[in-house]
């Protein structure tokens, strides 16, 4: 065997070994928050195709958006108490009532930013973006404060102080 026939041999081998490493490679899993997403996608999907009329994913507004945010509040677990409730402004109240359970604020702002983004990744123009638009912003900022209300939680945003440009980190 020549010096080149052992070359040969090397990289054929070499080459067949990569091969290999290739087809016994599973492709990765999608991550938590892919898998929701497409979930979260595909459920939006199916409420419009349930809506009578039918509505195509292509003429879906902001008002169908704020639809489906008040329908899934019957799948809620959060109880939001109502303003003639005893509890109400109480963060833990001392016995059960009647108010309903809602979906949770930070669930609503978590499936809106999974939703925004799918929508884009499906083809969707940002700036007609029905999930991001300025009415479903202002309806996540009401419910976070009815939210906060009715559990007796202040809800204040934090703003950070702004270094001044001549400032240093030491």
């Amino acid at each position: 065997m020549s010096f080149s026939d052992r070359g040969q041999d090397v990289s054929e081998g070499s080459s067949s070994d990569h091969h290999n490493l290739h087809q016994n490679q599973q492709p990765t899993p999608p991550s938590r928050y892919e898998s929701q997403k497409r979930r979260d996608w595909n459920t939006f999907g199916l409420y419009l195709k349930n809506q009578r009329p039918h509505v195509a994913l292509s003429q879906c507004n902001s008002n169908h958006v704020l639809n489906f945010l008040r329908y899934l509040d019957q799948f809620g677990k959060t109880k939001v108490h109502d303003r003639g409730c005893i509890f109400y402004g109480q963060p833990e109240p001392p016995a059960p009532c009647t108010c309903p359970l809602r979906q949770a604020w930070g669930s609503l702002d978590a499936l809106m930013g999974r939703l925004r983004a799918a929508y884009e990744e499906n083809g969707g123009s940002p700036e007609i973006n029905p999930f991001a638009s300025g009415a479903i912003r202002v309806y996540l900022r009401e419910v976070r404060e009815c939210q906060a209300k009715a559990r007796g939680i202040p809800y204040k945003v934090i703003r950070r102080k702004r270094r001044k440009p001549n400032q240093t980190m030491y």
